[in-house]
């Protein structure tokens, strides 16, 4: 297993080197076991999955469902919990009520010493060879890789662009805060010609938004985006907590209120896919969600702007990987097995390859991908991001768990709903994570 260091920039150089590679011979070969051989066993072996990404449920079981056809004697079950539900708590329950998946999901280093019990070593799939540079770092231990990346993300502002178009706004100048919030009250003051009910839906009911990606965009410089030091760290000194502050307070002053009452599903269809705010703090992967109210709108009419960090970077966007994949060493060694060629086949075969970007619409964080055939208008601008070297590595996933969301998260809540100040926010958030590390 190649060696693996984390670069800053790593995701730039990764899209540039990954582009119409073709994956090593080693890579085809295990794909190609896995489409004729199926189970050599001729005993049915029975994979439970259980993920956290519900954008892609349906294309995930129509593809799994495809692996079945073409590999007898093998069945896969998927469960999918996300969106608005907690999936690490979902997942915990799973575990203690004795039925444990097969396959599961993670986030980097805080998860991989949470779950140690539980992970199998992933050192000898074709999955972890293929790997981008840099991103197994966040889960490998003592020389093991104990999970393989979903793929790459990038999130941001995520705007209309005929909106924006319609009230004069030139999208390529917004590079700081002081242009981004001159463009909010921009809209804010056209916003009845425009049709907007609001220029923001900030859905403050998601505390995975605020607590983990916002704070993430201001936490990350002073762990120097590496994740290994965020976990490690002892105490969180909140260095850009002025700029944090100036960007929640501005996604919450230009809302639609309660911003409180808010979820993923009124945000981000009911809302944005209307056109009834022109924008909202997401990533790539609403894509499909988008699409699916109003396929012109998706395809032709949104893109990311930065999340402005004033006194780090201010025209960039947290670019990263949303989680891995699992594997449970407890299974017996037959669904271990499965479980491994299943994701092999995934990501190195021709035909895992090809629904990963076409129907699936990831950014691959492998070789062997043409990662310039990234179909979407949102994950090209993470591609042109990141190309750009225009990004702000993620470290949320060494939070202490359940930080981010249970502690940080919910002082958010509380403080846009006027029940806490921000001192005591941040305060308070200190404390939690000093409390976390003893």
């Amino acid at each position: 297993m190649k060696a693996k260091k984390w670069l800053a920039s790593f995701l730039a150089l990764a899209f540039l080197m990954s582009v119409v590679l073709v994956g090593c011979g080693g890579n085809e070969e295990a794909g190609d076991e896995k489409d004729n051989g199926g189970n050599a066993s001729g005993e049915e072996v029975t994979v439970d999955i259980f993920q956290f990404k519900v954008e892609f449920k349906d294309q995930f079981e129509a593809v799994a469902k495809q692996y079945e056809e073409a590999n007898d004697g093998v069945k896969i079950n998927i469960t999918t919990v996300g969106g608005g539900e907690d999936y690490g708590a979902a997942l915990r329950s799973k575990f203690a009520s004795g039925s444990e998946p097969t396959i599961y999901n993670i986030g980097g280093p805080q998860d991989v010493a949470d779950w140690a019990d539980s992970l199998a070593d992933l050192s000898d799939t074709a999955a972890a060879d293929a790997a981008l540079e840099g991103t197994l770092e966040g889960v490998t231990k003592d020389g093991q890789v104990l999970g393989l990346p979903f793929n790459q993300e990038g999130y941001g502002f995520i705007y209309n662009t005929q909106v924006f178009k319609d009230a004069g706004i030139n999208p390529e100048e917004i590079t700081t805060y002081a242009a981004l919030e001159e463009a909010v009250k921009t809209l804010d003051g056209k916003k009845e010609d425009l049709g907007l009910d609001a220029v923001f839906a900030l859905p403050g009911k998601e505390k995975w938004v605020t607590g983990l990606h916002l704070s993430n965009a201001f936490l990350s410089p002073e762990f120097e985006g590496n994740v290994l030091k965020t976990f490690e760290a002892k105490s969180v000194e909140f260095k850009h907590a002025d700029a944090f502050k100036k960007v929640l307070d501005l996604q919450n002053e230009y809302s639609v209120q309660p911003t409180v009452s808010l979820d993923y599903a009124m945000q981000v269809e009911e809302l944005f896919s209307t056109g009834r705010v022109a924008m909202i703090q997401q990533g790539n992967w609403v894509y499909g969600s988008i699409a699916g109210i109003d396929e012109e709108l998706a395809n032709g009419g949104v893109s990311i702007l930065p999340i402005p960090v004033e006194g780090y970077k201010e025209d960039s966007i947290p670019v990263g990987i949303p989680m891995y994949w699992a594997v449970n060493k407890n299974k017996d060694e037959a669904e271990v097995k499965a479980a491994k060629d299943f994701l092999d086949w995934l990501y190195t075969s021709e035909e895992g390859k090809t629904a990963v970007l076409e129907d699936f619409k990831f950014i691959p964080a492998y070789e062997g991908f043409d990662a310039s055939k990234v179909s979407d208008p949102l994950g090209k601008a993470v591609y042109e991001y990141a190309s750009a070297g225009k990004t702000i590595p993620w470290v949320f996933m060494g939070y202490p768990t359940g930080w981010g969301e249970q502690q940080l998260g919910v002082n958010i809540q509380k403080y846009i709903s006027g029940e806490m100040s921000w001192d005591d926010l941040v305060k308070q958030s200190q404390a939690s994570w000093e409390d976390s590390r003893k």
